[in-house]
Protein backbone atom coordinates (compact mmCIF):
# COMPACT_ATOMS: atom_id res chain seq x y z
CA UNK A 1 0.00 0.00 0.00
CA UNK A 2 1.34 3.80 -0.96
CA UNK A 3 0.47 6.46 1.44
CA UNK A 4 -0.05 6.64 5.31
CA UNK A 5 -2.14 4.02 6.82
CA UNK A 6 -3.00 6.45 9.66
CA UNK A 7 -2.92 5.50 13.15
CA UNK A 8 -4.87 2.16 13.39
CA UNK A 9 -3.89 0.76 9.79
CA UNK A 10 -5.87 -1.59 7.96
CA UNK A 11 -4.83 -4.80 9.65
CA UNK A 12 -6.37 -3.10 12.64
CA UNK A 13 -9.30 -4.87 14.04
CA UNK A 14 -10.40 -1.03 14.67
CA UNK A 15 -10.42 -0.61 10.69
CA UNK A 16 -12.58 -3.86 9.90
CA UNK A 17 -14.64 -3.08 12.71
CA UNK A 18 -15.75 0.85 12.26
CA UNK A 19 -16.83 0.14 8.62
CA UNK A 20 -20.09 -2.01 9.81
CA UNK A 21 -23.50 -0.29 9.31
CA UNK A 22 -24.16 -1.00 13.10
CA UNK A 23 -21.87 1.46 14.08
CA UNK A 24 -24.32 4.11 13.80
CA UNK A 25 -27.46 2.19 16.33
CA UNK A 26 -23.78 1.56 18.80
CA UNK A 27 -23.34 5.40 18.89
CA UNK A 28 -26.60 5.93 19.86
CA UNK A 29 -26.70 3.44 22.82
CA UNK A 30 -22.89 5.03 23.54
CA UNK A 31 -25.50 8.11 24.05
CA UNK A 32 -27.99 6.83 26.29
CA UNK A 33 -25.42 4.98 28.52
CA UNK A 34 -22.95 8.23 28.95
CA UNK A 35 -25.40 10.21 30.51
CA UNK A 36 -25.87 8.43 33.39
CA UNK A 37 -22.68 9.22 34.47
CA UNK A 38 -24.03 13.11 36.04
CA UNK A 39 -20.94 15.26 36.06
CA UNK A 40 -20.42 14.03 32.17
CA UNK A 41 -23.41 14.56 31.20
CA UNK A 42 -23.39 18.04 33.04
CA UNK A 43 -20.64 19.01 31.00
CA UNK A 44 -22.59 18.76 27.67
CA UNK A 45 -25.82 20.33 28.52
CA UNK A 46 -23.74 23.18 30.53
CA UNK A 47 -21.58 23.74 27.20
CA UNK A 48 -23.32 22.95 24.27
CA UNK A 49 -26.38 23.72 22.89
CA UNK A 50 -27.61 20.01 22.83
CA UNK A 51 -31.30 20.20 22.68
CA UNK A 52 -30.82 22.17 19.44
CA UNK A 53 -27.56 20.18 18.02
CA UNK A 54 -27.76 16.63 18.93
CA UNK A 55 -27.88 15.69 15.33
CA UNK A 56 -24.47 17.95 14.67
CA UNK A 57 -22.74 16.69 18.03
CA UNK A 58 -23.84 13.08 16.84
CA UNK A 59 -22.14 13.82 13.33
CA UNK A 60 -18.87 15.40 14.65
CA UNK A 61 -18.36 12.05 16.95
CA UNK A 62 -18.93 10.30 13.88
CA UNK A 63 -16.69 12.82 12.18
CA UNK A 64 -13.66 12.15 14.74
CA UNK A 65 -14.04 8.30 14.73
CA UNK A 66 -14.01 8.25 11.11
CA UNK A 67 -10.75 10.56 10.91
CA UNK A 68 -9.02 8.75 13.98
CA UNK A 69 -9.72 5.13 12.14
CA UNK A 70 -9.69 5.98 8.31
CA UNK A 71 -7.10 9.04 8.17
CA UNK A 72 -3.84 10.40 8.13
CA UNK A 73 -1.72 10.35 10.80
CA UNK A 74 -1.49 14.18 10.86
CA UNK A 75 -5.14 14.44 10.45
CA UNK A 76 -5.86 12.11 13.15
CA UNK A 77 -3.35 13.86 15.59
CA UNK A 78 -4.99 17.32 14.45
CA UNK A 79 -8.48 15.99 15.41
CA UNK A 80 -7.28 14.87 18.28
CA UNK A 81 -5.22 18.43 19.47
CA UNK A 82 -8.39 20.10 18.52
CA UNK A 83 -10.65 18.09 20.60
CA UNK A 84 -8.03 18.26 23.86
CA UNK A 85 -8.10 22.23 23.08
CA UNK A 86 -11.87 22.78 22.82
CA UNK A 87 -11.85 20.40 26.37
CA UNK A 88 -9.15 22.34 28.01
CA UNK A 89 -11.39 25.62 27.83
CA UNK A 90 -14.54 24.37 29.32
CA UNK A 91 -15.70 24.10 32.59
CA UNK A 92 -19.33 22.31 34.15
CA UNK A 93 -20.56 23.50 37.70
CA UNK A 94 -22.31 20.63 40.20
CA UNK A 95 -25.76 22.46 40.78
CA UNK A 96 -26.02 20.94 44.24
CA UNK A 97 -22.65 21.76 45.53
CA UNK A 98 -21.62 24.86 43.38
CA UNK A 99 -18.79 22.94 42.82
CA UNK A 100 -16.63 24.14 39.26
CA UNK A 101 -14.74 21.08 37.43
CA UNK A 102 -13.01 21.03 34.02
CA UNK A 103 -14.26 18.99 31.59
CA UNK A 104 -11.23 17.22 30.68
CA UNK A 105 -10.83 15.68 34.11
CA UNK A 106 -9.49 11.90 33.21
CA UNK A 107 -12.15 10.52 34.77
CA UNK A 108 -14.98 11.89 33.05
CA UNK A 109 -12.85 11.27 29.86
CA UNK A 110 -12.74 7.77 30.68
CA UNK A 111 -16.04 7.35 31.07
CA UNK A 112 -17.05 8.46 27.72
CA UNK A 113 -14.61 6.66 25.93
CA UNK A 114 -15.28 3.45 28.07
CA UNK A 115 -19.20 3.80 27.48
CA UNK A 116 -18.15 4.41 23.92
CA UNK A 117 -16.06 1.24 23.46
CA UNK A 118 -18.13 -0.92 25.42
CA UNK A 119 -21.51 -0.03 23.18
CA UNK A 120 -19.22 -0.60 19.66
CA UNK A 121 -18.21 -3.44 20.69
CA UNK A 122 -21.10 -5.14 22.44
CA UNK A 123 -23.93 -4.37 19.75
CA UNK A 124 -21.64 -5.46 16.54
CA UNK A 125 -20.57 -8.77 18.11
CA UNK A 126 -24.05 -9.21 19.41
CA UNK A 127 -25.44 -8.31 16.23
CA UNK A 128 -23.76 -10.74 14.21
CA UNK A 129 -20.12 -9.14 13.55
CA UNK A 130 -17.50 -12.44 13.85
CA UNK A 131 -15.11 -11.38 16.08
CA UNK A 132 -13.23 -13.83 18.34
CA UNK A 133 -12.68 -13.05 21.76
CA UNK A 134 -9.22 -12.17 21.47
CA UNK A 135 -10.01 -9.61 18.72
CA UNK A 136 -12.69 -8.27 20.75
CA UNK A 137 -9.81 -7.90 23.47
CA UNK A 138 -7.31 -6.75 20.98
CA UNK A 139 -10.05 -4.03 19.91
CA UNK A 140 -10.07 -2.88 23.34
CA UNK A 141 -6.59 -2.58 23.42
CA UNK A 142 -6.13 -0.73 20.26
CA UNK A 143 -8.79 2.21 21.24
CA UNK A 144 -5.87 3.29 23.86
CA UNK A 145 -5.08 4.75 21.15
CA UNK A 146 -8.15 6.65 20.91
CA UNK A 147 -7.94 7.07 24.36
CA UNK A 148 -4.92 9.28 23.93
CA UNK A 149 -5.44 11.63 21.45
CA UNK A 150 -8.65 13.09 23.39
CA UNK A 151 -6.02 13.41 26.32
CA UNK A 152 -6.11 10.23 28.98
CA UNK A 153 -2.88 8.13 29.98
CA UNK A 154 -3.17 4.83 27.68
CA UNK A 155 -1.75 2.83 30.47
CA UNK A 156 -4.86 3.84 32.39
CA UNK A 157 -6.95 3.05 30.03
CA UNK A 158 -8.91 -0.55 30.38
CA UNK A 159 -6.47 -2.85 27.85
CA UNK A 160 -9.37 -5.83 27.14
CA UNK A 161 -12.52 -7.21 27.83
CA UNK A 162 -11.84 -8.30 31.54
CA UNK A 163 -10.86 -4.61 32.83
CA UNK A 164 -13.65 -3.15 30.87
CA UNK A 165 -15.89 -5.41 32.88
CA UNK A 166 -13.69 -4.21 36.40
CA UNK A 167 -14.30 -0.45 35.09
CA UNK A 168 -18.07 -0.37 34.76
CA UNK A 169 -18.47 -2.59 37.99
CA UNK A 170 -15.94 0.29 39.83
CA UNK A 171 -18.10 3.13 38.31
CA UNK A 172 -21.77 2.22 38.86
CA UNK A 173 -22.40 3.53 41.99
CA UNK A 174 -21.60 6.73 40.40
CA UNK A 175 -24.36 6.47 38.36
CA UNK A 176 -27.91 8.04 38.00
CA UNK A 177 -30.79 9.28 35.87
CA UNK A 178 -30.68 12.55 36.97
CA UNK A 179 -32.75 15.54 34.69
CA UNK A 180 -30.01 16.27 31.72
CA UNK A 181 -29.58 12.08 30.99
CA UNK A 182 -33.91 12.26 30.78
CA UNK A 183 -33.35 15.60 28.88
CA UNK A 184 -30.69 13.25 26.51
CA UNK A 185 -33.10 10.15 26.43
CA UNK A 186 -36.25 12.05 25.68
CA UNK A 187 -34.60 13.71 22.61
CA UNK A 188 -33.00 10.04 21.47
CA UNK A 189 -36.81 8.15 21.97
CA UNK A 190 -38.47 11.17 20.33
CA UNK A 191 -36.15 14.00 18.07
CA UNK A 192 -37.68 17.30 17.12
CA UNK A 193 -38.15 17.08 13.34
CA UNK A 194 -40.28 19.16 10.90
CA UNK A 195 -43.35 17.88 10.39
CA UNK A 196 -43.30 16.28 7.18
CA UNK A 197 -40.70 14.39 8.36
CA UNK A 198 -42.78 13.04 11.51
CA UNK A 199 -43.82 10.11 9.45
CA UNK A 200 -40.60 8.90 9.13
CA UNK A 201 -39.31 9.45 12.78
CA UNK A 202 -42.08 7.29 13.81
CA UNK A 203 -41.53 4.49 11.47
CA UNK A 204 -37.76 4.66 11.32
CA UNK A 205 -36.01 6.48 14.24
CA UNK A 206 -38.15 5.32 16.71
CA UNK A 207 -37.18 1.67 15.78
CA UNK A 208 -33.73 2.44 15.28
CA UNK A 209 -32.97 4.72 18.66
CA UNK A 210 -35.80 2.09 20.25
CA UNK A 211 -32.98 -0.50 19.57
CA UNK A 212 -29.88 0.92 20.47
CA UNK A 213 -32.01 1.71 24.02
CA UNK A 214 -32.93 -1.99 24.34
CA UNK A 215 -29.22 -3.05 23.80
CA UNK A 216 -28.24 -1.27 27.27
CA UNK A 217 -27.12 -3.48 29.99
CA UNK A 218 -29.98 -4.50 32.63
CA UNK A 219 -28.61 -1.18 35.33
CA UNK A 220 -29.09 1.37 33.01
CA UNK A 221 -32.97 0.39 32.28
CA UNK A 222 -33.44 0.14 35.74
CA UNK A 223 -31.75 3.92 36.00
CA UNK A 224 -34.42 5.36 33.33
CA UNK A 225 -36.68 3.25 34.91
CA UNK A 226 -38.25 1.42 32.43
CA UNK A 227 -38.40 -2.58 32.02
CA UNK A 228 -35.33 -4.01 30.77
CA UNK A 229 -36.57 -5.99 27.46
CA UNK A 230 -36.14 -10.15 27.22
CA UNK A 231 -32.30 -10.12 26.13
CA UNK A 232 -32.81 -13.24 23.56
CA UNK A 233 -35.40 -10.50 22.03
CA UNK A 234 -32.92 -7.88 21.75
CA UNK A 235 -30.44 -10.22 20.37
CA UNK A 236 -32.74 -11.53 17.55
CA UNK A 237 -33.69 -7.86 16.77
CA UNK A 238 -29.85 -6.73 16.70
CA UNK A 239 -29.49 -9.53 14.42
CA UNK A 240 -32.11 -9.02 11.81
CA UNK A 241 -30.99 -5.44 11.61
CA UNK A 242 -27.38 -6.04 11.26
CA UNK A 243 -28.67 -8.76 8.16
CA UNK A 244 -30.41 -5.76 6.61
CA UNK A 245 -28.33 -3.46 7.11
CA UNK A 246 -24.90 -5.62 6.02
CA UNK A 247 -27.00 -6.70 2.58
CA UNK A 248 -26.96 -2.68 1.71
CA UNK A 249 -23.82 -3.07 -0.78
CA UNK A 250 -20.62 -1.35 1.28
CA UNK A 251 -20.17 1.20 -1.75
CA UNK A 252 -23.33 2.60 -1.21
CA UNK A 253 -23.52 2.71 2.18
CA UNK A 254 -19.85 4.59 1.73
CA UNK A 255 -21.35 7.15 -0.22
CA UNK A 256 -22.82 9.07 2.31
CA UNK A 257 -21.13 12.00 4.15
CA UNK A 258 -17.96 12.15 5.58
CA UNK A 259 -16.70 9.29 3.09
CA UNK A 260 -13.88 8.54 5.63
CA UNK A 261 -13.41 5.14 3.97
CA UNK A 262 -13.90 5.68 0.60
CA UNK A 263 -10.82 8.67 0.73
CA UNK A 264 -8.88 5.81 2.71
CA UNK A 265 -9.26 3.41 -0.08
CA UNK A 266 -8.61 6.03 -2.60
CA UNK A 267 -4.95 6.61 -0.89
CA UNK A 268 -4.10 3.33 -0.05
CA UNK A 269 -5.72 0.97 -2.42
CA UNK A 270 -8.58 -1.06 -2.77
CA UNK A 271 -7.00 -3.56 -0.84
CA UNK A 272 -7.75 -1.61 2.34
CA UNK A 273 -11.22 -2.46 1.78
CA UNK A 274 -12.48 -3.13 6.03
CA UNK A 275 -14.31 -6.25 5.63
CA UNK A 276 -14.86 -8.58 8.52
CA UNK A 277 -13.10 -11.45 6.87
CA UNK A 278 -9.83 -9.72 7.04
CA UNK A 279 -9.66 -10.03 10.81
CA UNK A 280 -6.53 -11.96 12.21
CA UNK A 281 -6.98 -14.50 14.49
Amino acid sequence: MAGDPGLFTPRSVTWQLHGDPMMWIAGIRALHLQALHPRAVRGVMQNSDFRRDAWGRLMRTANFVGTTTYGTTEAAERAGARVRKIHRMLRATDPDTGEEYRIDDPGLLLWVHCAEIDSYLHVLRRSGYPLTDAQADRYVREQRTSARLVGLDPDAVPADRAELAAYFEKVRPELAAGPEARDVDAFLRRPPTPPALTPLRELLWARVAGLAYASLPSYAHALYGRPAPAPDAVTRRLRHTGTLLRAVPARVRWQLPPKHILRAMARLGPAARPAPYKLEP
